[in-house]
């Protein structure tokens, strides 16, 4: 029994690490798509854009598709999609191509997550489920090592588009899915399920809480890694986008993770997630004021511990808020909303600086964001399953 539970941990998580290495891969190829295709920043961002508006549509609709047809067709659906595009993106004459394949990719990436998040809380229960969840957005952590390793390692040898197209076989483990994960449960067919349900008395606060708290998750994220690198860089400091540095935060993730899931079975998730939230605003600050490589390097594995331990109690505090008829129908709907956080994060912080607000004044506004997370956290969400009775 004990290893049928982590054999479906380990099938689901390498869906997971798929996902992760897809998303990773397209910031490691940016670089070569401006040299080939001489793309101005502003097209760089739409080819950046299209993926996560591709995730925000994915994460709505194929929560919703799970709860109507099963989580196990529509997790294979969402993987098949987000490989094929992946074996186009490697054949695409030009950039307007690109985007188009880009956000279908989108919606493949996008569904996957919150449908295996849904499936993992389907098969486990109490403290288990916590732990299993958070595990499993573990391997998110595992799938940037790998895409890091072929970024740094194989695309410098053999270009962009072979490498894509090695992302694109995983359309190969459909095969190994489609043999090895449980069926739906067939006594509680889930065939009346809608949007709307998660907005009637019993649900709205739970809907309303959590989908701004995976905005507030997701927009910060975003914002944070993908553009204070570049602002380090402009101050200097270019080990920012060397392999080591790379390899560091990712390998940060994991023991945030680790530790994350040890704490589901000593306290309530959210208390949890409050400490990761003020431990990711602490190393924030020390990351927006490093003066030095050395600072940089321990500061952003900090930031990266936390930020991700977050993101993976978030995901172990979400599905079980939800009853299994709408469990992912709410997932989805919780994480397309954090998805237009993805979106808006970037351009925001593009958009200051743009208008000559210092870094100083970025992070600040990083900061107050968390803050308001940290405070829906502690004043408008309970945790309505932080017990043995956990939702099943």
């Amino acid at each position: 029994m004990q290893f049928k539970q982590y054999k479906l941990l380990g099938i689901v998580g390498t869906a997971w690490l798929f996902d992760a290495m897809d998303v990773a891969m397209l910031s490691f190829i940016m670089t070569y798509l401006k040299t080939e295709w001489h793309l101005t920043p502003g097209v760089l961002g739409i080819v950046s854009a299209a993926t996560s508006v591709g995730m925000v549509f994915g994460a709505l609709i194929c929560g919703y598709l799970a709860d109507r047809f099963g989580r196990k067709r529509v997790l294979m659906t969402t993987l098949i999609i987000f490989s094929l595009g992946d074996v186009l993106l490697s054949i695409s004459p030009n950039v307007q191509m690109f985007i188009v394949i880009r956000f279908l990719t989108g919606v493949g990436l996008g569904g996957e997550l919150p449908v295996a998040a849904t499936l993992i809380a389907d098969h486990y229960k109490g403290t288990q489920q916590s732990r299993m969840l958070v595990l499993a957005d573990s391997f998110w952590a595992i799938g940037w090592i790998v895409a890091s390793l072929l970024a740094f390692w194989v695309m410098p040898l053999t270009g962009w588009r072979w490498t894509v197209l090695i992302t694109g076989a995983t359309v190969i483990y459909v095969l190994l899915l489609r043999r090895h994960l449980p069926e739906d449960d067939p006594a509680k067919p889930m065939k009346k399920t809608s949007y709307r349900v998660l907005w009637q008395p019993e649900y709205r606060g739970k809907t309303a809480l959590l989908s701004a708290l995976w905005f507030i998750v997701m927009l910060t994220y975003y914002g944070m890694f993908l553009w204070l690198p570049s602002v380090l860089l402009m101050r200097g400091f270019p080990i920012v986008t060397s392999f080591s540095y790379t390899l560091l935060i990712s390998l940060a993730q994991l023991p945030g993770y680790y530790l994350a899931a040890y704490l589901m079975g000593k306290m309530h998730r959210k208390t949890v997630l409050t400490m990761y939230l003020i431990g990711t605003v602490a190393s924030a600050i020390a990351f927006s004021a490093a003066s030095s490589n050395l600072a940089i390097l321990v500061s952003g594995a900090w930031l990266s511990f936390f930020d991700l331990g977050a993101w993976g109690t978030l995901i172990a505090f979400t599905p079980s808020q939800f009853p299994k008829a709408i469990r992912g129908t709410g997932m989805g709907m919780a994480q397309s909303i954090g998805r237009v956080g993805a979106t808006i994060g970037p351009y925001m912080v593009g958009l200051m600086l743009q208008f000559n607000f210092g870094v100083s004044a970025v992070w600040s506004v990083f900061i107050a964001i968390l803050l308001v997370g940290i405070a829906l956290l502690v004043f408008g969400v309970h945790d309505y399953a932080a017990n043995s009775k956990e939702a099943a």
